[in-house]
């Protein structure tokens, strides 16, 4: 196993990228201020789901495939930004909150949950960066190193949790306050499906 300040070093590390504005936050944080701190909760359990999986990935070499892969590469970008325009479609379509997806007790937690799942896996720039990122905190002196790389990414889990948490209480917190107006749910939903938007055109033009 690492030495303890090795894995300190990784931990923070992994608490300043989960801080940094990204897809994956602001994904959770749309989603808190659209339905609830419970539905940024749901979301960022799948996420970090779908981060186990990238993590398995990288520990057994998988991840490789769409460094080396554009066909892989590309066929799993389009699928994810195929996903997150239905998801802004369904935002736009929601209205007030008179129909549609609009209000949380229409999705239940396994709902967002997996949605959480298909948004993070369905991004290849996660498993290379992961690829990218963990091995350098791997180190063959320390032991084999799938324990290692399975180690790193479970404190990366949990750096994920706290950071992505704490989005999904204070969003869901403040936009309590904006659901109880069916003008600021108009606005909610619209801007949940404009993000949405944004981030499905920046998966499909991303570039290995």
């Amino acid at each position: 196993m690492p030495p303890i300040d090795a894995l300190l070093l990784f931990f923070s590390t992994s608490i300043l990228l989960a801080l940094a504005p990204g897809p994956d936050n602001l994904f959770v944080l749309v989603q808190a201020a659209q339905r609830g701190r419970i539905a940024g909760l749901a979301v960022t359990l799948g996420l970090c789901t779908g981060l186990l999986v990238h993590t398995t990935a990288v520990a057994f070499g998988l991840a490789a495939v769409f460094t080396a892969s554009a066909l892989a590469f590309n066929l799993l970008k389009y699928a994810g930004a195929a996903y997150l325009l239905y998801l802004a479609w369904g935002a736009f379509r929601a209205g007030d909150g008179g129909g549609g997806e609009a209000r949380a007790v229409d999705l239940p937690f396994a709902r967002l949950y997996r949605r959480g799942i298909i948004m993070n896996v369905t991004n290849p720039k996660v498993s290379i960066f992961f690829l990218a990122f963990l091995p350098q905190f791997a180190d063959p002196h320390y032991g084999p190193l799938v324990p290692q790389i399975t180690l790193l990414g479970g404190l990366f889990i949990l750096a994920t949790i706290i950071i992505f948490g704490g989005i999904s209480l204070l969003a869901g917190a403040c936009g309590d306050r904006f659901r109880e107006s069916a003008r600021a749910k108009r606005i909610l939903n619209r801007l949940a499906g404009s993000v949405f938007a944004g981030l499905a055109i920046k998966l499909a033009l991303t570039e290995r």
